[in-house]
C-alpha cells in the first residue's frame, strides 16, 4: 500500500511530487497545489508530506507515513478551517513553527489547506516565511486555482495542478475503500460529477442522494416568478437546516467544555468577565455555521448546472455520458421546451449566483436571482436549426 493510493486519476501529479522527492535538483520549498473541488488536493498534500518524511518514499505502513496521514506527525502542521475564512492568528503562529528544525522526521512540513480562505492581510504575514524559509522547511499550499491566491505568494511557489478525475477511478476507490457496492458507487461518483468527497457521502448517506434528488426536481418545475421565489425560500431553509444539524452537537460540546474550563459549567448566571469568552466562542460557531451553508448551496448550485448540462447534451446532440440518468425524462421535456441559448443563459446565471455567495451577497437575494434567471418557460420555444 503507498500513500498515493487515495489520490485517484492523478498520475501526472503523482509523477511530479515522487520525481522531486527522489531528484533533489526538482524540489522547492514551497508548493502550490491546485485543483477543482474534491479533485484531492489535501490528499495530495498529505501524501506528499509523508512521502518526504518517508525513508522509502512513501511506502504507506511505516510510522512515518501513518503518523503523517493521522495527522499526529510532531514534524507536519495543518492548517484547515470550517469557516469562512483562516484567522491572522492562526497563520501567525506558523511564522515560529516554521522556523524550527525538524524533530523527528527529514523536513519540517506546514500544510495550508483552503489557502484561497486567507484575507490579504492573512496572507502578507506569510509572505517572507515562504520567500526566505529555513532549509528544511517545506510550505503545501492548497487553493482551488492560482489565480485563488495572491500573486505575491503565487510566484514564489512551484504550482502543481491536478485535474477532474474519472468517474470510473472515484468509483473503484468507494468500491475499494469503502466497500461501497460497484452500482451505488458509480452513481455515486456520477452524481458528484468526480468530486471524491461528495462521492462518497452520496454513497453513504441515502438522504444526502434524496436532497440531491429534490433540489434538480424543484429546479425543474420552476416556470413562473411565484416559483422563483418558493424554490429560493426552500432551498436556503434546506441549507440552514443542514447547517443546524451538522453544527449543533458540536457548537454544544465546545460550550459545555469551555464552561467546565473556566469553572463555570454548575452557574446559573455567568460573572461578566466569563461572557466575552462565550461570546467569542458563539461568533466562531456562527461563522462555522455560516461557512457550512455556503458549502451547501454551492453544492446545489453545481447539482444543478449538472442538470442544465444534460439539457444542453440533449438539445446539441452530443454523444458525452449525461450525470443524471435518472432524470431523463425531465430532462428531455426541457430541452424541447427551451433552447441551447436558454441553457446557456441559465448556466451562466448559476455561476453568477456563486460569484455572489462567495461575495458575501445575502444568500435569499442570490437564489432568487438565480432562480427568476432560469425559469422554464411553459411553452414550447422555437428551436434554432
Amino acid at each position: 500500500m503507498s500513500v498515493w493510493e487515495e489520490l485517484v486519476g492523478q498520475p501526472y501529479a503523482v509523477n511530479t511530487l515522487t520525481q522531486a522527492i527522489t531528484h533533489p535538483e526538482s524540489m522547492t520549498h514551497a508548493w502550490l497545489i491546485t485543483g477543482p473541488p474534491g479533485s484531492g488536493r489535501s490528499v495530495a498534500a498529505r501524501a506528499f508530506a509523508a512521502a518526504l518524511q518517508c525513508l522509502n518514499g512513501g511506502c504507506g505502513h511505516c510510522a512515518s507515513c501513518t503518523t503523517v496521514l493521522k495527522g499526529q506527525h510532531p514534524d507536519v502542521t495543518v492548517v484547515a478551517t470550517d469557516k469562512v475564512t483562516i484567522a491572522i492568528d492562526d497563520v501567525r503562529g506558523l511564522i515560529s513553527e516554521a522556523t524550527r528544525s525538524p524533530s523527528q522526521g527529514r523536513w519540517r512540513i506546514i500544510i495550508i489547506e483552503d489557502a484561497d480562505r486567507m484575507m490579504e492581510r492573512t496572507t502578507n504575514v506569510l509572505l517572507k516565511a515562504i520567500e526566505e524559509p529555513p532549509p528544511r522547511t517545506i510550505w503545501l499550499l492548497c487553493a482551488p486555482s492560482p489565480q485563488d491566491v495572491m500573486v505575491t505568494i503565487r510566484s514564489r511557489c512551484r504550482n502543481l495542478a491536478l485535474r477532474i478525475p474519472p468517474i470510473d477511478d472515484v468509483a473503484q476507490l468507494l468500491i475499494t475503500r469503502d466497500g461501497i457496492d460497484p452500482a451505488t458507487a458509480h452513481a455515486s461518483a456520477a452524481a458528484a460529477q468526480s468530486h471524491i468527497g461528495m462521492a462518497r457521502r452520496y454513497a453513504t448517506h441515502p438522504e444526502t442522494r434524496q436532497r440531491r434528488t429534490h433540489v434538480l426536481a424543484l429546479t425543474a418545475r420552476i416556470s413562473t416568478v411565484a416559483d422563483a421565489i418558493y424554490a429560493a425560500a426552500e432551498l436556503l431553509d434546506t441549507a440552514q437546516h443542514d447547517a443546524q444539524q451538522a453544527t449543533a452537537e458540536r457548537d454544544a460540546q465546545e460550550k459545555e467544555e469551555l464552561l467546565r474550563t473556566l469553572g463555570a459549567s454548575e452557574a446559573r448566571t455567568l460573572p461578566p468577565a466569563l461572557r466575552s469568552h462565550i461570546k467569542t466562542l458563539e461568533d466562531d460557531q456562527k461563522r462555522r455555521a455560516t461557512r457550512h451553508q455556503r458549502d451547501v448551496l454551492d453544492r446545489c448550485m453545481t447539482d444543478i448546472i449538472s442538470l442544465y448540462r444534460d439539457i444542453l447534451l440533449t438539445q446539441t446532440g452530443a454523444t458525452a455520458t449525461p450525470i443524471n440518468t435518472d432524470l431523463t425524462t425531465t430532462i428531455d421535456d426541457i430541452a424541447h421546451r427551451t433552447t441551447p441559448e436558454h441553457t446557456l443563459t441559465a448556466i451562466d446565471a448559476i455561476q453568477r449566483a456563486r460569484r455572489r455567495l462567495a461575495a458575501n451577497v445575502a444568500p435569499l437575494l442570490v437564489l432568487e436571482a438565480m432562480f427568476l434567471d432560469i425559469r422554464t418557460p411553459t411553452t414550447h420555444a422555437r428551436r434554432t436549426a
